[in-house]
């Protein structure tokens, strides 16, 4: 398995966003072993503020030089912020992915759906399994 830098104070989703909780609700971007796999970030589409997401829904597009994916809601809520730097910059994605690259916070409607998210251990078995699928 590749060397991922995967935090233990976040949860991640089986589609590879982080998710962070604090006070004014949850912030999200994708995890190191994403940011990886896509290489080099080019453009980063994200939802209007305001914007009510059901988890699972695609809630934007990530655009690198190898390929075009979109970005799933890993909980349910309404978008807060969204990170401006990222149109100008989207490259900070791969160069500090769990901090200036962030890209969203949502309001959480169900705090249990956070829970319900891959900690640590969790995620990097996913990715092991992925890994040895050779997907």
């Amino acid at each position: 398995m590749g060397d991922y830098d995967i935090r233990n104070d976040l949860r991640y989703s089986a589609e590879d966003e982080w998710v962070r909780s604090e006070t004014k609700g949850v912030t999200i971007g994708i995890s190191d072993y994403a940011q990886q796999q896509l290489g080099d970030v080019v453009f980063v589409e994200l939802p209007e503020v305001g914007r009510l997401l059901e988890k699972g829904e695609p809630l934007g597009v990530i655009e690198s030089v190898k390929t075009v994916a979109d970005l799933y809601a890993p909980v349910s809520g309404e978008v807060l912020e969204v990170n401006p730097a990222l149109a100008e910059t989207p490259e900070a994605v791969n160069d500090d992915c769990y901090g200036e690259g962030w890209m969203l916070v949502l309001s959480v409607a169900d705090p249990s759906e956070v829970e319900g998210l891959l900690d640590r251990a969790g995620y990097l078995q996913h990715i092991k399994d992925r890994e040895d699928q050779g997907t």
